[in-house]
């Protein structure tokens, strides 16, 4: 995931320095697969990370173990997933 961080802040960096606005990085996106299988493995990557570490902060701070904690999370994360694959198909 770390490399996908690195990647993700460059373009951060290089889109504000340009003083790019949001249109035009909409227009260098839009259609873009790269851009899509990009940001969509950046996607699942963050979805499964958040999803593990939740799971794990959830089991050392309460007594919630088990089916139901693996069921809520695996709930939690196909939302992240979910809403996350939207926001890449909305601007690619």
């Amino acid at each position: 995931m770390a490399p996908l961080v690195l990647v993700h802040l460059a373009v951060i960096v290089y889109a504000t320095q340009q003083g790019l606005s949001a249109e035009a990085i909409l227009g260098r996106t839009q259609g873009s697969v790269m851009w899509a299988g990009f940001y969509g493995l950046f996607v699942v990557a963050a979805a499964i990370h958040g999803t593990i570490g939740l799971r794990t902060v959830l089991a050392e701070m309460t007594n919630w173990r088990g089916r139901g904690l693996d069921v809520a999370m695996a709930i939690f994360g196909l939302g992240l997933l979910v809403l996350g694959l939207r926001a890449v198909g909305a601007v690619t």
